[in-house]
């Protein structure tokens, strides 16, 4: 397999304890103009997260959980336009994990290192 030079353009954030992660991005990418920005990985945790769940029924279907605890995140992917899309996964002090689209409030506990495009 050969690889040749690639022209994109990538940009390493790391964002600080108590920054809100969505508002963070859309600002970054905003400020810069960029066309088609999406995240390529993230790594950190938060201590705060609103997410929609995926467990829609006929009588309820948009879930909205505000989870306020210590979580890890394991995957934060998505794309970064005016109408951001972003799901995220996220464990606890335990391993178990919850996942869904990002409503915001995504608050940093340590440290969030995230990699756009």
């Amino acid at each position: 397999m050969a690889a040749g030079p690639s022209a994109l353009s990538v940009h390493a954030l790391r964002l600080q304890p108590g920054q809100e992660i969505l508002g963070s991005l859309i600002s970054f990418v905003e400020e810069r103009k960029m066309r088609a920005p999406f995240v390529i990985t993230c790594v950190g945790s938060v201590t705060k997260a609103t997410l929609r769940l995926a467990n829609a029924t006929a009588d309820n279907t948009n879930e909205v959980v505000h989870l306020q605890e210590r979580f890890e995140i394991v995957s934060l992917v998505g794309t970064l336009n005016r109408e951001a899309h972003l799901h995220i996964c996220l464990a606890d002090k335990e391993g178990k994990t919850i996942g869904g689209h990002v409503m915001g409030g995504l608050e940093v506990f340590t440290t969030a290192e995230v990699v756009i495009r």
